[in-house]
Protein backbone atom coordinates (compact mmCIF):
# COMPACT_ATOMS: atom_id res chain seq x y z
CA UNK A 1 0.00 0.00 0.00
CA UNK A 2 1.08 3.42 -1.04
CA UNK A 3 -1.01 5.62 1.18
CA UNK A 4 -0.22 7.18 4.25
CA UNK A 5 -1.77 5.71 7.51
CA UNK A 6 -4.94 7.29 8.89
CA UNK A 7 -4.52 8.29 12.02
CA UNK A 8 -5.94 10.30 14.74
CA UNK A 9 -4.78 12.18 18.05
CA UNK A 10 -5.92 11.27 21.43
CA UNK A 11 -4.69 12.17 24.85
CA UNK A 12 -1.19 11.17 25.62
CA UNK A 13 0.99 10.87 28.45
CA UNK A 14 4.11 11.21 25.50
CA UNK A 15 4.78 12.23 22.25
CA UNK A 16 7.76 11.41 20.35
CA UNK A 17 8.96 12.25 16.76
CA UNK A 18 10.46 9.51 14.33
CA UNK A 19 12.16 11.82 11.22
CA UNK A 20 12.49 10.52 8.05
CA UNK A 21 16.06 8.71 8.44
CA UNK A 22 14.78 7.43 11.10
CA UNK A 23 13.21 4.57 10.51
CA UNK A 24 15.49 1.82 12.76
CA UNK A 25 12.37 -0.88 13.89
CA UNK A 26 15.29 -2.75 16.01
CA UNK A 27 15.54 0.81 18.21
CA UNK A 28 14.46 0.10 21.61
CA UNK A 29 11.74 2.48 21.22
CA UNK A 30 9.34 -0.19 19.68
CA UNK A 31 10.54 -3.16 21.92
CA UNK A 32 7.08 -2.71 23.83
CA UNK A 33 3.80 -1.08 23.13
CA UNK A 34 2.44 1.72 25.50
CA UNK A 35 -1.24 3.47 24.59
CA UNK A 36 -0.24 6.26 26.46
CA UNK A 37 2.88 7.17 24.03
CA UNK A 38 2.11 8.50 20.74
CA UNK A 39 4.50 8.43 17.72
CA UNK A 40 4.56 11.33 14.97
CA UNK A 41 5.80 11.53 12.19
CA UNK A 42 5.40 14.09 9.02
CA UNK A 43 5.72 14.97 5.31
CA UNK A 44 6.57 18.51 5.34
CA UNK A 45 7.92 21.20 2.86
CA UNK A 46 10.43 22.09 5.41
CA UNK A 47 12.39 18.59 4.22
CA UNK A 48 11.81 18.60 0.89
CA UNK A 49 13.04 22.25 0.18
CA UNK A 50 15.92 22.48 1.77
CA UNK A 51 17.70 21.61 -1.54
CA UNK A 52 16.15 21.03 -4.82
CA UNK A 53 15.96 16.74 -4.39
CA UNK A 54 15.75 14.49 -7.00
CA UNK A 55 11.95 13.15 -7.33
CA UNK A 56 13.22 9.40 -6.45
CA UNK A 57 14.70 10.12 -3.16
CA UNK A 58 11.66 12.25 -2.06
CA UNK A 59 10.01 9.70 -3.05
CA UNK A 60 11.87 6.98 -1.38
CA UNK A 61 12.10 8.48 1.80
CA UNK A 62 7.76 9.43 1.35
CA UNK A 63 7.61 5.76 1.00
CA UNK A 64 9.78 4.25 3.36
CA UNK A 65 8.27 6.29 6.23
CA UNK A 66 4.79 5.45 5.61
CA UNK A 67 5.88 1.60 5.39
CA UNK A 68 7.73 1.97 8.35
CA UNK A 69 4.75 3.42 9.98
CA UNK A 70 2.25 1.00 9.11
CA UNK A 71 4.52 -2.22 10.07
CA UNK A 72 4.60 -0.19 13.80
CA UNK A 73 0.89 0.68 13.73
CA UNK A 74 0.89 -3.44 12.56
CA UNK A 75 2.93 -3.79 16.09
CA UNK A 76 0.05 -1.93 18.49
CA UNK A 77 2.13 1.19 18.55
CA UNK A 78 0.04 4.71 18.27
CA UNK A 79 1.39 6.30 15.28
CA UNK A 80 0.09 9.90 14.06
CA UNK A 81 1.28 10.44 10.23
CA UNK A 82 0.82 13.30 8.40
CA UNK A 83 1.39 13.10 4.78
CA UNK A 84 2.45 15.76 2.69
CA UNK A 85 -1.11 16.54 1.26
CA UNK A 86 -2.37 17.85 4.76
CA UNK A 87 -2.66 21.40 5.58
CA UNK A 88 0.60 21.27 8.27
CA UNK A 89 2.84 20.78 5.07
CA UNK A 90 3.82 24.29 4.55
CA UNK A 91 4.41 24.95 8.60
CA UNK A 92 7.76 24.64 10.26
CA UNK A 93 8.26 20.59 11.95
CA UNK A 94 8.32 21.86 15.31
CA UNK A 95 5.60 24.19 15.32
CA UNK A 96 2.93 21.61 14.13
CA UNK A 97 4.53 19.21 17.28
CA UNK A 98 4.27 21.89 19.55
CA UNK A 99 0.50 21.90 18.69
CA UNK A 100 -0.30 18.24 19.13
CA UNK A 101 2.22 17.61 22.48
CA UNK A 102 -0.72 20.33 23.42
CA UNK A 103 -3.45 18.89 22.10
CA UNK A 104 -2.59 15.47 23.56
CA UNK A 105 -2.02 16.59 27.16
CA UNK A 106 1.59 15.50 27.05
CA UNK A 107 3.71 15.82 29.81
CA UNK A 108 6.69 14.33 28.27
CA UNK A 109 8.71 14.50 24.48
CA UNK A 110 11.24 12.57 23.16
CA UNK A 111 13.79 12.95 20.08
CA UNK A 112 15.64 10.20 18.52
CA UNK A 113 19.41 12.58 17.99
CA UNK A 114 19.02 13.82 14.59
CA UNK A 115 22.28 13.34 12.12
CA UNK A 116 22.05 16.40 10.43
CA UNK A 117 23.37 20.00 12.07
CA UNK A 118 20.31 21.87 11.05
CA UNK A 119 17.86 19.38 12.83
CA UNK A 120 19.82 18.94 15.59
CA UNK A 121 20.03 22.42 16.33
CA UNK A 122 16.00 22.42 15.80
CA UNK A 123 15.95 19.80 18.98
CA UNK A 124 18.17 21.33 20.94
CA UNK A 125 16.15 24.28 20.44
CA UNK A 126 13.40 22.53 22.03
CA UNK A 127 14.99 20.73 24.87
CA UNK A 128 16.15 24.18 26.09
CA UNK A 129 13.02 26.22 25.89
CA UNK A 130 9.82 23.35 25.58
CA UNK A 131 10.13 22.58 29.31
CA UNK A 132 8.94 26.26 30.29
CA UNK A 133 6.86 26.94 27.57
CA UNK A 134 4.86 23.90 27.30
CA UNK A 135 5.25 22.15 30.72
CA UNK A 136 6.96 18.81 29.39
CA UNK A 137 9.95 17.19 30.32
CA UNK A 138 12.36 16.76 26.76
CA UNK A 139 14.70 13.94 26.12
CA UNK A 140 17.41 12.77 23.34
CA UNK A 141 17.79 9.14 22.65
CA UNK A 142 20.08 8.00 20.46
CA UNK A 143 19.78 6.46 17.60
CA UNK A 144 21.16 3.13 18.36
CA UNK A 145 22.64 2.85 14.83
CA UNK A 146 26.39 3.88 14.25
CA UNK A 147 29.25 2.47 15.70
CA UNK A 148 30.83 5.30 16.85
CA UNK A 149 29.42 8.45 18.79
CA UNK A 150 29.51 11.92 17.36
CA UNK A 151 32.56 12.67 19.25
CA UNK A 152 35.01 9.04 18.58
CA UNK A 153 37.03 10.75 15.66
CA UNK A 154 37.63 13.81 16.92
CA UNK A 155 39.16 12.28 20.13
CA UNK A 156 40.84 9.69 18.21
CA UNK A 157 42.71 12.85 16.04
CA UNK A 158 42.91 14.88 19.18
CA UNK A 159 45.76 17.69 18.48
CA UNK A 160 45.94 16.38 14.44
CA UNK A 161 45.35 18.79 11.94
CA UNK A 162 44.45 16.20 8.92
CA UNK A 163 42.56 13.15 9.77
CA UNK A 164 44.16 10.18 8.26
CA UNK A 165 41.34 7.93 7.20
CA UNK A 166 43.51 4.61 7.53
CA UNK A 167 44.79 5.42 11.11
CA UNK A 168 40.49 5.39 11.80
CA UNK A 169 40.07 2.54 9.84
CA UNK A 170 42.48 0.28 11.74
CA UNK A 171 40.84 1.33 15.02
CA UNK A 172 37.70 0.30 13.97
CA UNK A 173 38.72 -2.77 13.04
CA UNK A 174 40.20 -3.99 15.91
CA UNK A 175 37.83 -2.42 18.08
CA UNK A 176 35.02 -4.10 16.78
CA UNK A 177 36.78 -7.59 15.49
CA UNK A 178 36.58 -7.15 12.01
CA UNK A 179 38.57 -9.37 9.48
CA UNK A 180 41.08 -9.68 12.30
CA UNK A 181 42.94 -13.38 12.79
CA UNK A 182 42.88 -14.81 16.16
CA UNK A 183 46.09 -13.09 16.90
CA UNK A 184 44.25 -9.58 16.50
CA UNK A 185 45.93 -9.02 13.04
CA UNK A 186 44.40 -8.33 9.78
CA UNK A 187 43.00 -11.44 7.84
CA UNK A 188 45.34 -11.97 4.27
CA UNK A 189 48.47 -10.06 5.58
CA UNK A 190 47.29 -6.72 4.80
CA UNK A 191 45.03 -3.71 6.46
CA UNK A 192 44.17 -2.80 2.62
CA UNK A 193 43.23 -4.04 -0.70
CA UNK A 194 43.09 -0.73 -2.18
CA UNK A 195 45.89 -1.30 -4.53
CA UNK A 196 43.93 -4.67 -5.73
CA UNK A 197 40.48 -2.64 -6.37
CA UNK A 198 41.31 -0.61 -9.31
CA UNK A 199 40.46 -3.02 -12.14
CA UNK A 200 38.35 -1.80 -15.38
CA UNK A 201 35.73 -3.48 -16.76
CA UNK A 202 37.05 -6.03 -19.46
CA UNK A 203 35.79 -5.59 -22.87
CA UNK A 204 32.08 -6.80 -23.51
CA UNK A 205 31.82 -7.66 -19.37
CA UNK A 206 28.26 -6.87 -18.28
CA UNK A 207 27.64 -6.84 -15.31
CA UNK A 208 24.28 -7.70 -13.69
CA UNK A 209 21.43 -6.06 -14.01
CA UNK A 210 19.95 -4.63 -11.28
CA UNK A 211 16.87 -5.83 -8.67
CA UNK A 212 14.06 -3.44 -8.90
CA UNK A 213 11.18 -3.33 -7.12
CA UNK A 214 8.64 -2.76 -9.89
CA UNK A 215 5.99 -0.52 -7.48
CA UNK A 216 3.51 1.83 -9.04
CA UNK A 217 4.10 5.13 -7.78
CA UNK A 218 1.41 7.59 -9.80
CA UNK A 219 -1.04 8.60 -6.74
CA UNK A 220 2.12 9.18 -4.75
CA UNK A 221 3.70 11.40 -7.28
CA UNK A 222 0.19 13.11 -7.53
CA UNK A 223 0.27 14.26 -4.11
CA UNK A 224 3.76 15.88 -3.98
CA UNK A 225 2.70 17.79 -7.16
CA UNK A 226 -0.43 18.69 -5.31
CA UNK A 227 1.48 19.77 -2.52
CA UNK A 228 3.85 22.18 -4.88
CA UNK A 229 6.82 19.78 -4.36
CA UNK A 230 9.75 20.96 -6.55
CA UNK A 231 11.90 18.46 -7.33
CA UNK A 232 14.29 17.27 -10.10
CA UNK A 233 15.22 14.31 -12.22
CA UNK A 234 13.08 11.55 -13.93
CA UNK A 235 10.68 8.65 -12.78
CA UNK A 236 9.35 5.19 -13.88
CA UNK A 237 5.77 5.54 -12.11
CA UNK A 238 5.13 2.14 -12.68
CA UNK A 239 8.49 0.67 -11.71
CA UNK A 240 10.01 2.69 -8.95
CA UNK A 241 12.68 0.48 -8.29
CA UNK A 242 14.13 1.02 -4.74
CA UNK A 243 13.85 -0.56 -1.34
CA UNK A 244 11.20 1.07 1.00
CA UNK A 245 10.72 -1.70 3.47
CA UNK A 246 13.13 -3.39 6.22
CA UNK A 247 12.61 -6.50 4.57
CA UNK A 248 13.22 -5.60 0.76
CA UNK A 249 16.01 -4.11 1.88
CA UNK A 250 17.50 -7.51 3.71
CA UNK A 251 16.51 -8.83 0.15
CA UNK A 252 19.01 -6.36 -1.58
CA UNK A 253 21.71 -7.55 1.42
CA UNK A 254 21.43 -11.06 0.20
CA UNK A 255 21.47 -10.19 -3.56
CA UNK A 256 24.64 -7.94 -3.31
CA UNK A 257 26.63 -10.64 -1.28
CA UNK A 258 25.60 -13.73 -3.18
CA UNK A 259 25.93 -11.93 -6.93
CA UNK A 260 27.89 -9.01 -6.44
CA UNK A 261 30.31 -9.10 -4.02
CA UNK A 262 32.52 -11.68 -5.65
CA UNK A 263 33.92 -8.61 -8.14
CA UNK A 264 32.86 -5.82 -5.72
CA UNK A 265 36.55 -4.71 -4.75
CA UNK A 266 37.57 -5.43 -8.54
CA UNK A 267 35.18 -3.00 -10.61
CA UNK A 268 34.47 -0.84 -7.56
CA UNK A 269 36.24 2.03 -9.59
CA UNK A 270 35.01 0.80 -13.24
CA UNK A 271 33.32 3.34 -15.61
CA UNK A 272 31.19 1.64 -18.07
CA UNK A 273 28.05 2.46 -20.15
CA UNK A 274 26.62 -0.44 -19.66
CA UNK A 275 25.55 -0.84 -16.14
CA UNK A 276 24.03 2.09 -13.98
CA UNK A 277 25.05 0.26 -10.60
CA UNK A 278 28.32 -2.20 -12.11
CA UNK A 279 28.84 -4.37 -8.65
CA UNK A 280 27.88 -1.60 -6.57
CA UNK A 281 25.14 -2.43 -3.52
CA UNK A 282 23.00 0.48 -3.64
CA UNK A 283 22.55 -0.30 0.27
CA UNK A 284 23.44 3.26 0.91
CA UNK A 285 19.72 4.66 0.99
CA UNK A 286 18.61 1.30 3.28
CA UNK A 287 21.49 2.51 5.56
CA UNK A 288 21.25 5.90 5.52
CA UNK A 289 17.76 5.79 6.59
CA UNK A 290 18.40 3.11 9.13
CA UNK A 291 16.53 0.22 7.77
CA UNK A 292 19.81 -1.42 7.70
CA UNK A 293 22.46 -1.44 10.62
CA UNK A 294 25.46 -1.20 9.23
CA UNK A 295 26.80 -3.99 11.84
CA UNK A 296 24.29 -6.14 10.31
CA UNK A 297 25.85 -5.44 6.60
CA UNK A 298 29.24 -6.05 7.47
CA UNK A 299 29.23 -8.78 9.73
CA UNK A 300 26.96 -10.42 6.07
CA UNK A 301 29.99 -9.21 4.15
CA UNK A 302 32.27 -10.97 6.11
CA UNK A 303 30.59 -14.01 7.22
CA UNK A 304 30.33 -14.83 3.06
CA UNK A 305 34.20 -14.41 3.61
CA UNK A 306 34.57 -16.85 6.36
CA UNK A 307 32.55 -19.10 5.47
CA UNK A 308 32.93 -19.15 1.22
CA UNK A 309 36.57 -17.59 0.74
CA UNK A 310 36.24 -19.38 -2.77
CA UNK A 311 32.56 -17.17 -3.32
CA UNK A 312 34.49 -13.83 -2.29
CA UNK A 313 37.97 -13.46 -1.71
CA UNK A 314 39.52 -11.32 1.07
CA UNK A 315 39.70 -8.20 -1.69
CA UNK A 316 36.20 -8.10 -2.25
CA UNK A 317 34.90 -8.37 1.66
CA UNK A 318 37.43 -5.75 2.57
CA UNK A 319 37.02 -3.35 0.31
CA UNK A 320 33.63 -3.40 1.24
CA UNK A 321 33.89 -3.13 4.59
CA UNK A 322 36.38 -0.34 4.40
CA UNK A 323 33.54 1.88 2.90
CA UNK A 324 31.24 0.77 5.98
CA UNK A 325 33.40 0.34 8.64
CA UNK A 326 36.04 2.73 7.63
CA UNK A 327 34.77 5.71 5.41
CA UNK A 328 30.86 5.65 6.37
CA UNK A 329 31.96 6.12 10.19
CA UNK A 330 35.13 8.73 9.41
CA UNK A 331 32.96 10.87 7.13
CA UNK A 332 29.90 11.18 9.96
CA UNK A 333 33.05 12.15 12.93
CA UNK A 334 34.52 14.80 10.31
CA UNK A 335 31.11 16.65 10.08
CA UNK A 336 30.47 16.64 14.02
CA UNK A 337 33.74 17.71 15.07
CA UNK A 338 33.52 20.70 12.49
CA UNK A 339 30.41 21.74 11.81
CA UNK A 340 29.03 24.18 11.52
CA UNK A 341 31.88 25.79 10.13
CA UNK A 342 32.91 23.18 7.76
CA UNK A 343 29.90 23.79 5.43
CA UNK A 344 31.50 27.39 4.84
CA UNK A 345 34.89 26.36 4.20
CA UNK A 346 36.27 27.40 0.65
CA UNK A 347 39.90 26.72 0.86
CA UNK A 348 40.57 27.53 -3.03
CA UNK A 349 38.27 30.82 -2.63
CA UNK A 350 35.64 29.61 -5.61
CA UNK A 351 32.95 31.54 -6.84
CA UNK A 352 32.01 30.44 -10.33
CA UNK A 353 28.62 29.25 -10.55
CA UNK A 354 27.49 25.51 -11.67
CA UNK A 355 27.28 25.28 -15.51
CA UNK A 356 23.07 24.69 -15.73
CA UNK A 357 24.20 21.38 -17.81
CA UNK A 358 24.73 19.91 -14.74
CA UNK A 359 20.75 19.94 -14.33
CA UNK A 360 20.04 18.19 -17.37
CA UNK A 361 23.14 16.79 -18.80
CA UNK A 362 23.10 18.64 -21.84
CA UNK A 363 26.88 18.64 -22.61
CA UNK A 364 29.36 17.25 -25.33
CA UNK A 365 31.85 15.61 -22.47
CA UNK A 366 30.63 12.32 -22.65
CA UNK A 367 31.98 11.47 -19.55
CA UNK A 368 29.97 13.84 -17.64
CA UNK A 369 26.80 13.92 -20.09
CA UNK A 370 26.69 10.37 -19.02
CA UNK A 371 27.02 10.63 -15.13
CA UNK A 372 24.53 13.10 -14.69
CA UNK A 373 22.30 11.54 -17.39
CA UNK A 374 22.21 8.24 -14.91
CA UNK A 375 22.13 10.41 -11.92
CA UNK A 376 19.06 12.38 -13.54
CA UNK A 377 17.42 9.12 -14.27
CA UNK A 378 18.67 6.64 -11.45
CA UNK A 379 18.89 8.97 -8.42
CA UNK A 380 21.98 7.15 -7.89
CA UNK A 381 26.12 6.92 -9.28
CA UNK A 382 29.09 5.60 -7.57
CA UNK A 383 31.84 6.72 -5.75
CA UNK A 384 34.26 7.30 -8.74
CA UNK A 385 31.39 9.22 -10.84
CA UNK A 386 31.09 11.22 -8.32
CA UNK A 387 34.67 11.90 -7.06
CA UNK A 388 36.41 11.57 -10.34
CA UNK A 389 33.69 12.42 -13.37
CA UNK A 390 31.63 15.31 -11.87
CA UNK A 391 33.57 16.29 -8.67
CA UNK A 392 36.55 16.55 -11.12
CA UNK A 393 35.48 18.73 -13.16
CA UNK A 394 33.71 21.43 -10.96
CA UNK A 395 37.39 21.37 -8.55
CA UNK A 396 38.65 22.20 -12.10
CA UNK A 397 36.64 24.37 -12.76
CA UNK A 398 36.12 26.56 -9.76
CA UNK A 399 32.37 26.02 -9.06
CA UNK A 400 31.80 27.49 -5.42
CA UNK A 401 31.18 24.74 -3.23
CA UNK A 402 28.11 26.18 -2.03
CA UNK A 403 26.44 25.07 -5.44
CA UNK A 404 28.79 21.76 -5.53
CA UNK A 405 27.32 21.41 -2.13
CA UNK A 406 23.75 21.87 -3.48
CA UNK A 407 23.99 19.67 -6.30
CA UNK A 408 25.15 16.70 -4.50
CA UNK A 409 22.70 17.01 -1.94
CA UNK A 410 19.84 17.31 -4.21
CA UNK A 411 20.44 14.40 -6.61
CA UNK A 412 21.56 11.14 -5.32
CA UNK A 413 19.05 9.22 -3.09
CA UNK A 414 21.63 8.49 -0.45
CA UNK A 415 22.53 12.02 0.16
CA UNK A 416 21.49 13.34 4.34
CA UNK A 417 24.34 16.17 4.83
CA UNK A 418 26.31 14.50 7.40
CA UNK A 419 28.09 12.07 4.65
CA UNK A 420 27.33 14.50 1.40
CA UNK A 421 28.68 17.72 2.65
CA UNK A 422 32.13 16.03 3.80
CA UNK A 423 32.83 13.62 0.61
CA UNK A 424 31.61 16.97 -1.45
CA UNK A 425 33.50 20.05 0.17
CA UNK A 426 36.03 17.57 1.97
CA UNK A 427 36.83 15.10 -0.53
CA UNK A 428 35.54 15.99 -4.05
CA UNK A 429 36.20 20.13 -3.59
CA UNK A 430 39.42 20.02 -1.29
CA UNK A 431 37.35 22.90 0.47
CA UNK A 432 38.26 22.37 3.49
CA UNK A 433 41.92 22.63 3.00
CA UNK A 434 43.17 18.96 3.70
CA UNK A 435 41.11 17.60 6.64
CA UNK A 436 39.79 14.75 4.61
CA UNK A 437 42.31 14.42 1.68
CA UNK A 438 46.09 14.48 1.08
CA UNK A 439 45.74 16.35 -2.23
CA UNK A 440 42.85 17.20 -4.41
CA UNK A 441 41.28 14.54 -6.29
CA UNK A 442 42.10 15.81 -10.16
CA UNK A 443 43.00 14.40 -13.50
CA UNK A 444 43.01 15.15 -16.76
CA UNK A 445 41.41 12.79 -19.55
CA UNK A 446 43.93 10.07 -18.97
CA UNK A 447 42.11 9.03 -16.17
CA UNK A 448 38.39 8.54 -18.11
CA UNK A 449 40.36 6.39 -20.97
CA UNK A 450 41.82 4.41 -18.03
CA UNK A 451 38.49 3.65 -16.00
CA UNK A 452 36.14 3.44 -18.89
CA UNK A 453 34.76 3.94 -22.47
CA UNK A 454 33.46 7.16 -22.59
CA UNK A 455 36.31 9.00 -24.69
CA UNK A 456 35.50 7.12 -27.41
CA UNK A 457 32.09 8.35 -28.00
CA UNK A 458 33.00 12.04 -26.83
CA UNK A 459 32.82 14.96 -29.39
CA UNK A 460 36.44 16.26 -27.89
CA UNK A 461 39.78 14.44 -28.41
CA UNK A 462 41.02 12.96 -25.15
CA UNK A 463 44.70 13.30 -26.48
CA UNK A 464 44.64 16.54 -27.78
CA UNK A 465 45.58 19.39 -25.17
CA UNK A 466 45.55 22.88 -26.46
CA UNK A 467 42.79 22.43 -29.58
CA UNK A 468 38.95 23.62 -29.93
CA UNK A 469 38.41 20.16 -29.77
CA UNK A 470 40.62 19.07 -26.78
CA UNK A 471 39.02 17.32 -24.01
CA UNK A 472 38.26 20.27 -21.29
CA UNK A 473 39.68 17.84 -18.47
CA UNK A 474 43.34 18.56 -20.06
CA UNK A 475 43.41 22.11 -20.17
CA UNK A 476 41.68 22.88 -16.67
CA UNK A 477 44.01 20.53 -14.87
CA UNK A 478 46.91 22.36 -15.63
CA UNK A 479 45.03 26.01 -15.28
CA UNK A 480 43.82 24.77 -11.97
CA UNK A 481 47.51 23.62 -10.48
CA UNK A 482 48.98 27.10 -12.33
CA UNK A 483 46.84 28.97 -10.78
CA UNK A 484 46.73 27.62 -7.48
CA UNK A 485 50.27 26.78 -7.24
CA UNK A 486 51.14 29.26 -4.09
CA UNK A 487 48.34 27.05 -1.92
CA UNK A 488 49.58 23.61 -3.42
CA UNK A 489 53.59 23.39 -4.15
CA UNK A 490 54.55 22.47 -0.52
CA UNK A 491 52.10 19.47 -0.67
CA UNK A 492 54.26 16.30 -1.00
CA UNK A 493 51.66 14.55 -3.14
CA UNK A 494 51.85 17.15 -5.47
CA UNK A 495 55.62 17.80 -6.00
CA UNK A 496 55.98 15.80 -9.59
CA UNK A 497 52.79 17.99 -11.32
CA UNK A 498 55.16 21.23 -10.31
CA UNK A 499 58.16 19.47 -11.70
CA UNK A 500 56.52 18.54 -14.82
CA UNK A 501 54.78 22.10 -15.09
CA UNK A 502 57.65 23.98 -14.94
CA UNK A 503 59.66 21.40 -17.72
CA UNK A 504 57.66 22.61 -20.22
CA UNK A 505 58.45 25.31 -22.67
CA UNK A 506 56.97 28.75 -22.22
CA UNK A 507 54.94 28.37 -25.17
CA UNK A 508 53.49 25.32 -23.88
CA UNK A 509 52.44 26.54 -20.84
CA UNK A 510 50.92 29.84 -22.35
CA UNK A 511 48.79 27.48 -24.64
CA UNK A 512 47.27 25.50 -21.82
CA UNK A 513 46.79 28.48 -20.06
CA UNK A 514 44.48 29.91 -22.88
CA UNK A 515 43.07 27.34 -23.88
CA UNK A 516 41.68 26.73 -20.05
CA UNK A 517 40.58 30.45 -19.88
CA UNK A 518 38.49 29.86 -23.26
CA UNK A 519 36.78 26.70 -21.65
CA UNK A 520 36.23 28.19 -18.32
CA UNK A 521 34.88 31.62 -20.28
CA UNK A 522 32.94 28.81 -22.50
CA UNK A 523 31.21 26.56 -19.82
CA UNK A 524 27.34 26.96 -20.24
CA UNK A 525 28.05 25.51 -24.04
CA UNK A 526 30.74 22.68 -23.57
Amino acid sequence: MLDAPITTVSPARTVRLVLGDQLNASHPWWSDSDDQVLTVMMECRQETDYAQHHVQKVLAFFLAMREFAKSRMEEGHRMHYLPISGAHATRPMMEVLAELVQETGAKAVRFQAPDEWRLDEMVQEAVASWPEAYGVTVAVDDTEHFLTSRSDLATHFQGKKQYLMESFYRMMRKRHDVLLDSAGQPEGGKWNYDANNRKKLPKGHVPPSPRLWEREVSSVLEEMKSAGVQTVGRVDAARFGWPVTREESLELLDIFVEELLPRFGDFQDALTEDSWTVYHSRLSFAMNVKMLHPREVIAAVENAWRERPDHASIEQAEGFIRQLLGWREYMRGVYWAHMPGYASMNFFQHDRKLPSWFWTGETGMRCLQHAIGQTLDHAYAHHIQRLMVTGNFALLAGIDPDEVDAWYLGVYIDALEWVEITNTRGMSQFADGGIVGTKPYVSSANYMHKMGPHCASCRYKRQAKTEDDACPFNSLYWHFHARNRELLERNPRIGMVYRTWDKMPDAQQQALLDRGDAVLANLENL
